[in-house]
């Protein structure tokens, strides 16, 4: 079966920060909005997050993300949380390039889930700020 979109307008999005609270210019919702223009910006920290709760069950087998070059994560960590279970796991680890292009990740693991953590957990810049023009997550939904 191939893989779909996960992200819909019924998933709540959760983030770690935005630049100096400004969700107007630097918010969440930039992140699925597909404009070459907007991104979400974090405030500056030594570890920042996306968190994604999805309105059923999933199963995620690819993560497509871009970042802005110098505002990448050298370490990203993914973590699910199955309903029943009421607790994060982690799933894979990613090491994305420090680059402006679009990256692909192929999760090895299929795991059921109702909720995604993304934490970036080693910034390419120096005040731990993140930039991610584009976040999408592909799977199933079961």
């Amino acid at each position: 079966m191939p893989a779909e979109p996960l992200i819909c307008a019924d998933t709540a999005t959760r983030v770690s920060s935005v630049l100096n609270r400004d969700v107007k210019q630097f918010g969440k919702k930039h992140m699925f909005d597909a404009n070459e223009e907007t991104c979400w910006n974090s405030d500056q920290g030594a570890r920042q997050w996306v968190a994604l709760d999805f309105p059923r069950t999933v199963k995620v087998s690819q993560l497509h993300i871009q970042f802005q070059g110098g505002f990448s994560s050298r370490l990203c960590t993914l973590e699910g949380e199955e309903l029943l279970l009421g607790q994060l796991v982690k799933i894979s680890e990613l090491y994305p390039e420090d680059v402006n292009a679009m990256q692909i990740s192929f999760l090895p693991l299929e795991t059921a889930l109702d909720k995604l953590k993304i934490t970036f957990e080693n910034s390419t810049d120096f005040f731990g700020r993140i930039v991610v023009y584009h976040l999408r997550v592909l799977g199933e939904r079961l």
